[in-house]
């Protein structure tokens, strides 16, 4: 179980971005976080990771304080990362970064069958580099493969329908459905996209560096969508994604 206590982020600027968050995310569940661009959302993201340090306040994993760890010592102990644009590496093949993701060495069956279940066809891929001949959403889908292949304990996913066409979407949607079929821990998705938010277990509203709403996402999606007429913070379509760039 991943928990937040009151935390605090200041960017270099001066501005107050995350003003003291408290929240906690179970495990065994698919945490969808959304909200306005500039929100604080991705920032968040990158405290949990250990990519940005908060200013205050505490992050603990399973009652563990991990405040103070930097993004290796969070690895070690099964925190990913996968970011909005995948980075990609000159001279490395999918097969090498699938092993390097598995933590050992992969028979060609092995590292194929976690490309099959992105929907690539493993053998035009497995010894392919991962470079720039690659589209965006083949690199997507090969991120999530070593997602796969890793086993993480918290898994942190940063817009990942971003610069994917609808094909690639949709195999997304599919993959995320099969990891939240066998979670064994949390996984945490930054999205715009109500599809994405459907087949969350939770969703979580970060709006000016709060949390606005949490809750049961057959609760808090129809709020977001308008379609509440008890809720007096309705309609939120702003919110959702509609092809914008993230600015956060």
């Amino acid at each position: 179980m991943l928990t937040l206590k009151q935390l605090v982020w200041t960017a270099p600027g001066g501005g107050k971005v995350i003003q003291g968050i408290d929240l906690t995310i179970p495990d065994n569940k698919l945490v969808v976080i959304t909200g306005p661009n500039g929100g604080g959302k991705t920032t968040l993201a990158k405290l949990i990771s250990g990519l940005e340090k908060p200013d205050s306040g505490q992050i603990l994993l399973d009652g563990q304080d991990i405040t103070d760890l930097d993004i290796t010592e969070r690895a070690k102990l099964g925190i990913s990362y996968a970011f909005q644009q995948p980075v990609r590496f000159k001279g490395l093949t999918v097969a090498d970064l699938l092993e390097l993701a598995a933590g050992q060495t992969l028979s060609e069956q092995e590292a194929c069958s976690y490309l099959i279940r992105v929907g690539l066809c493993a053998k035009e891929y497995i010894n392919r580099e991962v470079n720039a001949t690659l589209s965006g959403g083949e690199i997507k889908r090969i991120e999530l493969a070593t997602v796969l292949a890793r086993h993480t304990r918290l898994t942190i996913f940063d817009e990942p329908e971003a610069g994917i066409d609808l094909w690639s979407f949709n195999n997304l949607i599919g993959v995320f459905q099969e990891l939240q079929e066998s979670l064994n821990g949390s996984m945490i998705i930054i999205s715009h996209q109500e599809r994405i938010m459907s087949i969350a277990d939770e969703i979580v509203v970060i709006a000016d560096g709060k949390v606005g709403l949490h809750g049961p996402a057959e609760q808090i999606l129809p709020q977001l969508l308008g379609h509440d007429p008890g809720c007096d913070q309705c309609p939120m379509k702003e919110i959702l994604y509609y092809g914008g760039e993230q600015n956060e």
